[in-house]
């Protein structure tokens, strides 16, 4: 049986701890904590002491560490669920060869804003690990309803059938299911761009646009997504799928979606900073949009919403007029 260290303590590692503690077959989980006192917390109380605080963790089959490199090195399975903007700051320090062997499992819903690829790559291209040692864990599934054992859908990805069948094994119970697919490519991306359009739904609703414009600025967004794939990397996918289409649906609209809120706050008249400084977590979404506006320089995919989004965040454009000249053009 393989053994499993977790890198994050956000809701949606500690989300991921619960799934797996909840599967028969994760029998040795180890999970990294930076802070020592919060160790010592989850060992007094049993539970995260910041996000999902009502879920109470099996310390028989989780082990907690604050040694980085020891609980990478101690572990077959590496699940990385930081936030996309700190993935290589977290890493930085550790010896090059320390992922060798080992499988990465990336529960980052985003690229890397330093060298502008998706977190695959990155491990790829940064770390030497061969991309069939790698695969991707995309939704629709939020950290919040996983907290209640509400029934939710996983989709891993990887370029081989192999590690993809292996990992839905072990995140698989009786509130999770799992379907696989080899579009690595096409799910990391997408898992980027929802997290956009997320926003741009956000801002609209508060705004006050009504739920006509919401579903015509959904559709918009899965027709976005579907172009910037195609333009990037064409293979034969279906973007109804639960991995991009499902995923954006729960992001654009869930009352759980840390973008959608984010957004909402810009559309009443927040600033970016006032907005960021209000919420206690981060809205990937943020980073998401500047990062995917360069890429898609390269790309060259039409993307209209994208472009809206970052002129609103990043040029401090008037929202209220930035949306009503988008809402000609996603007709």
């Amino acid at each position: 049986m393989r053994k499993i260290g977790i890198i994050g303590n956000g809701s949606w590692a500690t989300a991921l701890i619960k799934i797996l503690s909840d599967n028969a077959s994760a029998k040795s989980i180890e999970w990294w904590w930076r802070n020592t006192d919060d160790i010592a917390f989850i060992r007094e109380y049993g539970h995260n002491p910041r996000y999902l605080t009502d879920v109470n963790h099996n310390l028989q089959k989780v082990s907690l560490s604050h040694e980085l490199e020891a609980t990478i090195k101690g572990n077959d399975i590496i699940l990385i669920a930081v936030p996309s903007a700190f993935v290589a700051s977290v890493l930085e320090n550790l010896p090059k060869n320390i992922f060798e062997g080992k499988l990465i499992i990336s529960a980052v819903k985003g690229v890397n804003p330093e060298t502008h690829q998706i977190i695959s790559h990155y491990f790829e291209g940064s770390w030497n690990v061969p991309s069939d040692s790698i695969c991707a864990i995309s939704g629709p599934c939020h950290a919040e309803e996983v907290a209640m054992e509400k029934l939710s859908y996983l989709t891993i990805a990887s370029t081989s059938v192999n590690l993809a069948n292996e990992i839905a094994d072990i995140l698989s119970c009786h509130y999770i299911y799992c379907k696989t697919t080899e579009d690595i490519y096409g799910i990391e991306y997408a898992a980027v761009l929802k997290n956009v359009y997320a926003i741009a739904c956000g801002i609209c609703h508060g705004l006050g646009y009504g739920d006509n414009f919401q579903s015509v600025l959904v559709s918009a967004s899965s027709r976005e997504t579907e172009r910037f794939l195609e333009a990037g990397h064409q293979i034969h996918r279906d973007v109804k799928e639960n991995a991009y289409l499902g995923d954006l649906l729960v992001t654009a609209y869930s009352q759980f979606s840390r973008n959608r809120t984010f957004g909402n706050m810009l559309g009443k008249g927040y600033t970016v900073k006032s907005a960021q400084m209000e919420m206690n977590m981060i809205a990937e979404g943020f980073y998401a949009t500047k990062t995917m506006k360069e890429i898609n320089e390269n790309v060259q995919a039409e993307m209209p919403i994208l472009d809206a989004v970052y002129d609103i965040i990043y040029k401090s454009a008037n929202a209220r007029k930035v949306m009503k000249e988008l809402s000609a053009k996603i007709i």
